[in-house]
This record gives C-alpha cells, structure tokens and sequence, in this order.
C-alpha cells in the first residue's frame, strides 16, 4: 500500500474542506477502502484518507416527526439490532444483518455501505490492469470476458457491473432520502455509473444521514438474499420488498449497475391479497425485461425466485 495522510476531522466542514483540497478520500470503517488502496485499483491514488468517525454526532439511530433518522457512520450491527428497526423497518435490519461476517458489520457504517465501489473483477484487479469504461477506458471486459456475476438487465454507457450493497435496495424500498453535506437525494436516485464512484455524490459531498418515513399501519417488509457462502459473501441477487394497503415497493440489486425497482412487479400485486399465485406473477414481471449476458442467465430464475419469497414473506 502507498503512503497516505491520515486526518481525523473534527467538524463536517472541516472534513468537506480538507476533500475540496483535491486527492483526498473520506474514510469510516474502511472495510471498502483499504482493500481498495492495498490494491491500486483505482487510476487516482489518494494522498490524504479523512476520518468522519472523529466528528461527534455521526452515530445514531433515532425517530423525529414521524421520520427515523441513522446517522451515516452508524455501524451496520447497530442498524441490525436496533429495536425500533427490527420491528418497523424489517427490510432495513435484515439487509444489514447480511452484510459480510460480524467483524464487518462491527466496523462497517451504514453510509460506507451505500457508497462502497461496484463489484467486478476486471475493475476490482489489483495494480489497475483493466483500464475498463468505469475508469474512463474504452471497453467493457466483462461484455465479452467472465461476466457471470454480473448485470442482468443490460447497463449504464456500456459499463454492465452491478451495484453490491445489501443496505441499498431496504432503502430504495422504504422510500428513504440521503442526506448530505449539500443536498436531500431520495434513495432511489442516489447511486449512479458515473466514472469509478457509485453514487451522484460530489467529490466534495459527504452523507451524513439516512432519513426513512415511518411506514403506514398494515406495512410489512422483508429482505432477502442470495450468496455463495451465506455466511460472508456479496449477494449473486438480493430483493427487498415492502406491501401496505397502498402501495407496494420492490428492489432487487446486485442485477444492475444501481438498485434496480421492479416497478412491472409491484403493479402485480398493488393491492391485491398475497398468495403463491400473485407472487409467482410478480417474479416473472420482475425480470420480464432482463437482458442477460450468456455466462449469467441463471441469475433471472434466482431474481424471479427471491421476489416471489420476498413478498410472500410480507404476506
């Protein structure tokens, strides 16, 4: 790993200071990061990492004018065991249940969860050997290389990695927004194939919050996953649903290059009683526009299947 500076910031404004000063990387738990760096991934080696864990009032889990407010360096094992979101925001506490082994979940933050880079192996190889479209390369090596874990459903300026955060679709489905140091993004519109980052954010844009409405009475939701090792692995396909008397909301991730909702899904079952039958219907819609790649047409069945599971687990 090269040298870098280590600052621990005290304030947000200093941290968003010391970014504004150009090759600099905010860093909290740093489980997305270091590897990262350890690599040389990336075309850009930072020469300054800026610890936000350092700024007081980055860590909290609370309800606020019927609102619950995460803080962005919260760690994932607090999200996961956190009464008031086991029992109303299931999807959420589940999908950070899942998120790596416990050592992970004990050192990575919700923000980092969200922000973390895309995963595929021809970006992600050591010494930046693949000068790929992320990186402002030419070519997609996975298009006609090994892109068997990759995106299902075609992707963003040729680029076909996916998005692999757990957190993620919970938060698309729950109709949270992200909040920032600059602006209030919903969920649904905060992550992004712009360049190596996988969010809109800046580079001198930092989260701050999670800000999730509370649900309305009857809601239920649910977060399913599916992984090699159960135990540690980033998912082949994840899903998270959430069914009120009103209104339905199902995202699946790991299929696109961001959170992807299946709206086609969500107009199946829009209030009608669950069964087996609905939610077979739903499954099929979800994945009705796929366009995999021919080393990963399996993952359609599994993405069918986890969106049958996850709405018939809010049933």
């Amino acid at each position: 790993m090269k040298k870098f500076e280590h600052v621990n910031a005290a304030t947000l404004d200093e941290a968003v200071l010391a970014l504004s000063a150009g090759k600099a990387r905010i860093m909290a738990g740093g489980t997305d990061l270091l590897p990262s760096l350890k690599d040389e991934i990336l075309p850009d080696y930072p020469e300054t990492l800026i610890n936000i864990k350092s700024v007081p009032g980055m860590a909290f889990i609370e309800e606020d004018a019927g609102m619950l407010r995460i803080g962005a360096a919260t760690l994932l094992c607090d999200v996961a065991l956190a009464r008031i979101v086991r029992e109303r925001y299931t999807a959420l506490a589940e999908a950070s249940s899942r998120v790596g082994h416990p050592h992970i979940r004990e050192m990575g933050t919700l923000g980092g969860n969200i922000c973390q880079l895309t995963r595929c192996w021809y970006f992600r190889v050591p010494a930046n050997r693949f000068f790929c479209r992320r990186k402002g390369g030419d070519t997609c090596y996975a298009l006609t290389g090994d892109g068997r874990y990759h995106s299902i459903f075609g992707g963003v300026a040729g680029c076909v990695a996916i998005n692999p955060s757990d957190v993620a679709p919970a938060l698309v489905a729950l109709g949270a927004q992200i909040k920032t140091t600059r602006r209030v993004v919903e969920a649904e519109s905060f992550f992004s194939a712009k360049g190596c980052a996988s969010t809109v954010l800046d580079e001198n844009e930092i989260v701050t919050e999670v800000r999730i409405p509370a649900p309305a009475s009857g809601t239920k939701s649910a977060f399913i996953k599916y992984a090699l090792r159960k135990s540690i692995d980033f998912p082949i396909v994840n899903c998270a649903a959430v069914i009120g008397p009103k209104e339905a909301r199902i995202c699946l991730n790991a299929v696109f290059n961001s959170p992807y909702r299946a709206a086609a899904a969500e107009e199946v079952i829009l209030g009608k009683p669950i069964d087996e039958a609905i939610a077979d219907a739903a499954g099929a819609a979800a994945v009705s526009a796929a366009r995999p790649l021919k080393s990963n047409r399996y993952k359609v069945q599994i993405a069918r299947t986890l969106v049958k599971r996850a709405i018939l687990a809010c049933g």
